[in-house]
């Protein structure tokens, strides 16, 4: 007869050894052949459901998409050709030239640093170009990996007027840059924080800081504008999508909204997303 251990909260050898006794009784139970059916049945549902939901997203893992050189020393990679978004990766030494904007242009700096005319950027920093503004040389002594959106990359004839009317005197509207370790975080809910980066009345622009072990769902039902998330470290499940560092995720406008989880910690770019606790 096995010899018989009271649970003993103050002991944790006792419990441990109450636990081995109880695991050597038990047997393995074999689910019969109606049980095995329900239970593939309704794995290949949450399958399905899982796909369908996922379907409508796009997502570019960083080890994806098709990288295009566009000056020596300078290649770009699109996420999204539509709302213009793009990886930019900038040699050491290697520059684009002067330019103006005629759309917003948003601008994180994902590794090294960049000189943008007089200002210089650093890894974790944040920089918008508002419409009408101008940039001086862009260039970079070390190397760079730059998130950019509002570029017209790829459209011949918009590049060339941003070129030319960079000669135009003014240099229009002041150009914004939050630095990584400026900006106010605010909590939405436990182990979830937010730092607001540019709202232009429609959309926003912010970065999300999501604590090791955190499960975070948003009482919104369904997304009202298109949802665009950039890993910038850590990994993160969106729904049960697993996005890591260097992922690119795009949600439509009507996509069903998803709870955000991770177990190491994440730090997420998201713009378009109406954020709710």
């Amino acid at each position: 007869m096995k010899k018989r251990y009271s649970l003993d909260s103050d002991n944790p050898q006792h419990a441990d050894k109450v636990e081995a006794s109880l695991l050597e009784g038990l047997e393995p139970a074999q689910p019969s052949d109606q049980q095995r059916a329900k239970i593939r049945a309704q794995l290949f549902q949450r399958i399905h459901a899982s796909t369908a939901a996922e379907s409508a997203r796009i997502t570019v893992r960083s080890d994806q998409g098709q990288w295009h050189k566009i000056l020596p020393g300078v290649r770009a990679k699109t996420l999204d050709q539509h709302n213009r978004a793009f990886l930019l990766d900038i040699e050491p030494g290697a520059s684009l030239p002067m330019h103006r904007h005629h759309e917003d242009e948003e601008c994180i700096v994902l590794r090294g640093s960049a000189s943008l005319g007089h200002l210089k950027v650093n890894s974790g920093d944040y920089h918008l170009a508002r419409a009408g503004s101008r940039h001086g040389k862009i260039s970079s002594e070390s190397s760079a990996l730059l998130y950019l959106r509002g570029i017209p990359v790829g459209h011949t004839a918009e590049v060339a007027r941003d070129l030319l009317t960079a000669y135009l005197p003014g240099d229009g509207r002041e150009l914004i840059t939050i630095r990584a370790n400026e900006g106010e975080w605010s909590e939405l809910a436990p182990g979830v924080s937010s730092k607001p980066l540019h709202d232009d009345g429609q959309t926003r622009s912010s970065l999300l800081r999501i604590a090791a072990g955190t499960h975070w769902s948003s009482q919104q039902a369904s997304l009202a504008h298109d949802e665009e998330c950039l890993l910038l470290e850590g990994d993160a499940f969106f729904g049960d999508t697993l996005l890591c560092s260097g992922d690119w995720q795009l949600a439509p406008t009507g996509s069903e909204s998803r709870p955000i989880s991770s177990d190491r910690g994440a730090l997420v770019f998201m713009r378009g997303a109406r954020i709710a606790a």
